[in-house]
């Protein structure tokens, strides 16, 4: 025995069995996608950030998200707010309100599409940083 405790094995390589599974690998491409990365980048955070209960579980997840996240506020619901706080938990709650608040208030200022192209932007800078 090498000393190391079961719970300090290394999970990237289970991890990565599972987000490149077929119906996992279709809804990281969808996320990948939706916040403008590359596939491979996504799935690399998503094994750094994501314990194995939540990358299982990824598929319903996003659906759900997509769903019922951000009902009744079209700015939250175009930015996912919800969806990648609360269902894909990629930023914490704090973080996103920021964004969503910078957002809301360049709307005001400029055309609504513009102000959500600034804030994916600005949500995927968070994430990958």
């Amino acid at each position: 025995m090498t000393g190391r405790c079961l719970y300090e094995k290394d999970l990237r390589p289970l991890k990565y069995n599972i987000l490149t599974s077929t119906k996992h690998d279709a809804t990281v491409r969808a996320i990948a996608n939706r916040l403008g990365v590359s596939d491979a980048k996504l799935r690399r955070l998503l094994i750094q950030r994501l314990d194995m209960s939540l990358l299982e579980n990824i598929e319903t997840r996003w659906e759900m998200g997509l769903r019922y996240a951000d009902d009744g506020d079209p700015l939250a619901k175009e930015l996912g707010c919800e969806l990648f706080s609360r269902f894909i938990p990629l930023l914490d709650q704090e973080r996103m309100k920021e964004i969503y608040e910078e957002t809301r208030a360049l709307a005001q200022e400029i055309p609504f599409e513009g102000a959500i192209v600034r804030g994916k932007a600005l949500i995927r800078e968070a994430i990958l940083s």
